[in-house]
């Protein structure tokens, strides 16, 4: 994932965060608010390390998956739909009707 997603979505992240560093408080990751450069600066004062550090490690927390909070957002539908197109045989709409697969009911 790229730090945008967390930006724009930095409350849906929350979790993750906290997942990822247990110790983190809630009220600091509220004030930090998506800017990624507070972010780094935040890390690394709660794991003592360098900012340098911390960034590596925040790099390898983004390498994984987008929350299901994040994903699950309605905002995202269009672009997915818009991704999954390239799955879809020429001349099919992404958008298309696919009960015929028999998972619409």
């Amino acid at each position: 994932m790229k730090w945008h997603h967390v930006q724009e979505n930095w409350a849906a992240f929350a979790d993750a965060i906290l997942d990822r560093w247990p110790d983190a408080d809630e009220t600091e990751l509220e004030a930090v608010d998506g800017d990624q450069r507070a972010f780094i600066a935040y890390i690394a004062e709660l794991t003592d390390q360098s900012a340098a550090e911390a960034r590596e490690e925040i790099l390898d927390w983004l390498r994984g998956e987008l929350p299901s909070d994040v994903v699950m957002d309605p905002r995202h539908d269009n672009h997915s739909i818009q991704l999954s197109a390239k799955f879809v045989p020429e001349g099919e709409d992404e958008s298309d009707d696919d009960a015929r697969f028999g998972d619409d009911r």
